[in-house]
């Protein structure tokens, strides 16, 4: 049975990733494709990682704390991992709370400035 190996053009199409962001992901190490002459082939670890990377940024994670995250695994294996997703989830959730006290207060704001406008004209 054939291993999964996606060509760079069809990485970018399944993740729509750009390619520039695609090759800065391998600039910084976060991705390793294998190469073939000038082509670029990701397998089911670059896949994974790269599922794990897009989720970490959409939950708001520095690309930096992701890679120390995946370089958990590689060094002190899934549990460690686990553990160290934990506290960075943690902190995340409390800095995504904390944003959204900040926006709600300035809702608040634009709606009480928005009413006395709309109350002061004739």
């Amino acid at each position: 049975m054939s291993e999964t190996r996606l060509p760079f053009k069809e990485m970018c199409a399944t993740f729509d990733v750009t390619p520039r962001t695609l090759r800065y992901y391998e600039y910084i190490e976060l991705i390793s494709p294998e190469r073939e002459g000038r082509s670029r082939f990701y397998g089911p670890k670059e896949i994974a990682r790269m599922t794990l990377i897009l989720r970490g940024r959409k939950f708001g994670f520095a690309l930096e704390e992701i890679r120390q995250w995946l370089l958990i695994y590689e060094h002190e294996g899934t549990e460690a991992q686990m553990r160290a997703w934990i506290e960075l989830a943690d902190r995340q959730l409390s800095e995504l709370a904390d944003q959204k006290a900040q926006l709600e207060d300035t809702m608040q704001e634009l709606q009480a400035l928005r009413d006395d406008t709309v109350a002061s004209l004739p």
